[in-house]
């Protein structure tokens, strides 16, 4: 066993051990990484095979699936998995977005503030908890105001990185708004921070996108202090 361990602990990917990538909270992929089949699978199958694999983990921590509490844990879990907290996989789940014309001519930015987010660090599945703030600056067209916040919760509903996070959510509004003038910032706390390892419960993460405008120091400030002053 311990053989097995000292390889598992010191296999290295881009010159850091698996342990360093994990700890340092490290990314190796623009885009979330999937297999080309990752969808070959329909969801209720997808249920079946995580229940059977989960009940074998709790049954090699030694925990006693008899008892009432314990019997259909499995099961919620491959459903939680599935249909919840990872549900942001899935491209079938992706918000249908339509844009509005911008009739009224509002062309100041909008933003969206305070928006909670529920992700999961994709390297030890815990959660990650945070606000993300959003703005745009309308080139013509505009989106719901509840678009805005599903667009967040799509990409949050994943195993993620911050940094990943915030950058998807930027693209993605650009992509859709058809316009450069985006900006995004997510604050959040992570539970492999606080809950293990270094166990530092007061720290949070703060990451930011900045595009078109936005770029520009008056419009990034506004941005900030429609943001941070209460």
């Amino acid at each position: 066993m311990k053989q097995k361990e000292i390889l598992l602990n010191t296999r290295q990917i881009n010159g850091m051990t698996i342990d360093e990538i994990g700890d340092e909270h490290i990314g190796t992929s623009h885009e979330t990484p999937l297999r080309a089949d990752a969808f070959d699978l329909d969801d209720e199958i997808k249920i079946e095979l995580i229940q059977k694999h989960f009940k074998e983990i709790m049954q090699i921590l030694g925990l006693d699936l008899t008892d009432d509490s314990l019997s259909g844990t499995p099961e919620r879990v491959a459903k939680m998995y599935v249909k919840e907290i990872f549900s942001g996989l899935n491209p079938k789940n992706k918000p249908v977005v339509k844009l509005f014309e911008n009739k009224y001519q509002y062309n100041q930015m909008l933003v969206e503030k305070d928006i909670t987010i529920y992700s999961n660090c994709e390297h030890h599945f815990v959660p990650i908890i945070g606000r993300v703030h959003v703005a745009y600056i309308s080139s013509g067209s505009v989106i719901g105001l509840s678009k805005i916040n599903r667009i967040v919760q799509y990409f949050a509903k994943r195993p993620q990185v911050q940094e990943r996070l915030t950058m998807q959510i930027g693209n993605e509004l650009k992509s859709i708004l058809q316009t450069n003038d985006v900006a995004v910032i997510v604050d959040a706390e992570h539970l492999c921070v606080s809950s293990r390892g270094i166990e530092d419960t007061s720290s949070s993460t703060v990451t930011s996108f900045y595009s078109g405008k936005f770029e520009q120091e008056q419009t990034k400030k506004e941005f900030l202090t429609y943001v941070y002053n209460k």
